[in-house]
């Protein structure tokens, strides 16, 4: 039997290393190198690779039809009309809502040029052949390999000697449909058109001019080239004609939008446009994952000197996990933004998580008596329930970002939610087989289990006086600090332009200059460019980046700006990127922000409810993260840091954070209620006491491990993963503060205070089988 215990554990371990070996070569390439297309490895987003987003608002009430179709306008455009640049890189058109379209163009060259273009909407002109002394306008150009306006032909000259038959606006509708050949009786895919009244008497005079001219063409002219060139075959005067000649009916069909967009007249309201430097973007990528990899290191090094084998068994589970989260990325053609790198260095921290809870439940097993192996499953069975209802929280928070958080807030949701995903498989299947594996491969010493940490309990409850004074301390000057803000800068925080409008310019300089160097040379040239005297200017911590904030500015005006920057300070187009938000969008993201919050409350209130059965817990557990957001709003207001997109993140993160320490407190007040004979306010406190101490080496580990991974973020990151960085930090020690010195307490108060009709259930079932005090228990029954 031991012998097939052994030979199963080296199976396991060969079919880890064939996998983790194989993962790690594919997650190298994918980084490194090509995917397994050939192709660029990781989808990119703008904040990495470089490149141009626009979001565009149509004005009027335009059907989802015409949505559609002007959506399909803008891919053309890219696709077709915007030079070799964007040809090769991944450009996406989707619609947002009802009326708002966004383009997403990664890597171009000259995303200003394609702002620009973009702003232009393309026309339809049903064309005649030759003019009216018999000249072509239009022919078969071998070089280009389609037809093409002849030298000297402009739309405008051909309007002048009345070439232009059509435009868009004569025609009604374009449809793709089949037609039965009346010879053959085959099916073939043709466009039917159907014209307006002013339409169909121009298109009459139109085609019989052509038909008696030896059956001539009428070419149909879309946004500057030739979509189909179709012969006259008769004389069509009552509004309805059929273009044939199709391959295949997709052939139609696209024949049949360019005609129907040609003639839309919905109108693009620019709301929000980011441009973004490339060589900005190269730097984002790299330093991320740079800091990605020491906060992986020193968490792996934490785990290994804390809980030794499994410690050791938890990293190689760690590596396992990052690169099946790489893969994964690749595999699912999921965008990865600059959010989205530090969703997953902040996944890698939280991994570490439930390995901490498993651990720590071994080692008191271990303590307690059990043997090796039984500690292990019983570790294993005990740690399930907490890790589960901390990680479906996190999910809950990370779905409310994903439904109402928009763009890079997006991105950081998935691979939150797909960090959560993956770190629960890592702990629950891989960490548990490579532990059985060591063990039945002879590592059967309680030593190398880690040793339990004694820690000598302390009354939390009989001081929860002083740990609510220091918490309304804090809030109460970050209260006193909005209120200052607002009566001294007109606003209680720092909004960002996502929340007041505005155009930001971040600029790489040749040089590193001071605050005071920036307000003499750069300010004056950007005042003088945008007549804004409100420029607010913020020195980026790595390199010689500069942040320059101003009123919304015409596309006109930020293109005017680039090239000052460019002749004064020699800079070039990659060493600058730009955002514009229109009123619009920053009213939204504040209504946004305040949604977000609440819904993810609401839902974690409603779990917390389900799976404890007592609205006390879910009561005190709520109001602690209350305690840890106004906690957070303190700093912000305090440290007058931007509040911006990565604020809603931020503040969402810290509520999944702390609810997930919380509830491993829960689960543990939970289990030990049930071995409690008598429920009075003594009893109760001691048994809090307890089970916040039991509890408190895995709080302490796990904050570790995630905020050394955040600091990393912090001191290695790029000023934007800097600025969410540092108030999640902070998040991450107020959570933990907060689930050990609030919500315990909370919980006492409202267990002592507030008598509930289920309150009883545990107590009175005490009572018909009382609990002996046994190794287990002791201390716990009173």
């Amino acid at each position: 039997m031991k012998k097939k215990g052994k030979l199963r554990a080296l199976v396991t371990l060969l079919v880890f290393l064939l996998c983790a070996g194989g993962l790690g070569y594919y997650a190298y390439l994918i980084i490194y190198g090509t995917g397994h297309d050939g192709d660029r490895s990781l989808k990119l987003g703008l904040d990495l690779a470089g490149g141009v987003s626009i979001t565009y608002e149509a004005s009027g009430n335009p059907t989802p039809e015409e949505m559609e179709d002007t959506r399909y306008k803008l891919q053309q455009r890219i696709e077709n009309d915007l030079g070799e640049d964007t040809k090769t890189t991944e450009a996406n058109v989707y619609l947002v809502g009802d009326d708002r379209i966004t383009v997403e163009i990664p890597g171009v060259t000259d995303a200003n040029a394609i702002l620009d273009e973009l702003g232009n909407p393309g026309d339809l002109y049903f064309i005649k052949h030759k003019d009216s002394a018999g000249n072509e306008n239009y022919s078969y150009q071998s070089d280009l390999g389609r037809y093409g306006l002849n030298d000297g032909i402009t739309i405008k000259k051909l309007k002048e000697n009345g070439s232009i038959v059509l435009t868009g606006k004569e025609v009604s509708t374009a449809t793709a449909t089949y037609e039965e050949d009346r010879t053959t009786g085959a099916k073939q895919p043709v466009v039917q058109l159907s014209l307006t009244a002013e339409g169909t008497t121009a298109f009459a005079e139109a085609t019989k001019e052509a038909f008696n001219a030896d059956k001539d063409s009428i070419g149909i002219y879309y946004d500057g080239m030739f979509v189909s060139v179709p012969s006259v075959q008769n004389e069509i005067t009552d509004g309805s004609a059929v273009i044939n000649g199709m391959e295949d009916i997709n052939e139609a069909e696209k024949l049949a939008s360019y005609i129907r967009i040609g003639g839309l007249d919905v109108k693009l309201k620019e709301l929000e446009s980011q441009v973004v430097g490339a060589q900005l973007g190269s730097n984002a990528l790299s330093t991320s994952f740079f800091a990605a990899a020491i906060g992986l290191g020193i968490v792996a090094l934490f785990m290994i000197i804390a809980y030794l084998v499994p410690g050791f068994a938890a990293v190689l589970a760690l590596f396992l996990y990052t690169e099946i989260t790489i893969s994964v990325l690749y595999l699912f053609d999921i965008t990865l933004t600059l959010p989205g790198i530090a969703g997953i260095i902040l996944s890698i921290g939280m991994a570490v998580d439930a390995n901490v809870i498993i651990f720590s439940r071994i080692k008191e097993e271990i303590a307690a008596g059990k043997s090796v192996r039984g500690a292990i499953d019983d570790g294993f069975h005990k740690a399930l329930s907490a890790i589960v209802d901390g990680n479906i929280t996190t999910l809950i928070v990370a779905a409310v970002l994903g439904v109402i958080g928009t763009g890079t807030v997006k991105g950081f949701a998935i691979t939150l939610a797909l960090g959560v995903v993956l770190s629960m498989f890592s702990a629950l299947v891989v960490t548990r087989q490579l532990l059985t594996s060591f063990f039945l491969l002879g590592v059967e010493n309680p030593k190398a289990y880690g040793k339990s940490w004694k820690i000598k309990t302390f009354d939390f409850i009989g001081k929860k006086v002083i740990f609510m004074a220091v918490s309304v301390i804090i809030i109460v000057a970050g209260v006193g600090a909005m209120i200052f803000g607002a009566a001294s800068q007109g606003k209680a925080l720092n909004f960002s332009l996502e929340f007041l409008g505005g155009t930001s310019t971040t600029v790489n300089f040749k040089e590193d200059m001071t605050l005071a160097e920036i307000d003499e040379k750069v300010v004056p040239v950007v005042a003088e460019i945008t007549g804004d005297n409100d420029i607010q200017v913020q020195k980026v911590n790595e390199g010689n980046g500069v942040i320059i904030k101003t009123k919304d500015l015409a596309l006109e005006d930020r293109e005017k700006l680039n090239e000052a920057l460019e002749e004064k300070f020699g800079v070039t187009e990659a060493d600058i990127s730009s955002r514009n938000i229109s009123s619009t969008i920053s009213g939204e993201m504040r209504q946004q922000s305040i949604i977000a919050v609440l819904v993810a409350v609401f839902f974690v209130l409603l779990y917390i409810w389900f799976r404890f059965k007592d609205l006390r817990f879910a009561g005190s557990a709520v109001l602690a993260l209350v305690h840890d957001v106004l906690v957070t709003l303190a700093l912000y207001a305090l440290a007058r840091l931007s509040v911006g997109s990565a604020f809603i993140a931020c503040i969402l993160t810290i509520i999944g954070y702390s609810i997930n320490d919380t509830i491993v407190v829960f689960d543990r007040i939970r289990e030990n209620l049930h071995l409690l004979r008598k429920q009075d306010d003594e009893s109760l406190a001691k048994l809090a006491n307890e089970s916040v101490t039991a509890t408190l080496t895995r709080s302490l580990s796990t904050s570790f491990t995630t905020g050394v991974t955040v600091l990393m973020l912090l001191i290695l990151g790029v000023s934007t993963i800097q600025e969410f960085a540092l108030p999640l930090l902070v998040g991450v020690i107020c959570g933990t503060y907060s689930s050990i010195f609030i919500a315990t307490p909370l919980w006492y108060i409202f267990r002592t205070k507030i008598k509930s009709k289920h309150t009883g259930d545990v107590s009175s079932r005490a009572k018909k089988q009382p609990v002996r005090a046994t190794k287990e228990n002791k201390g716990l029954v009173v």
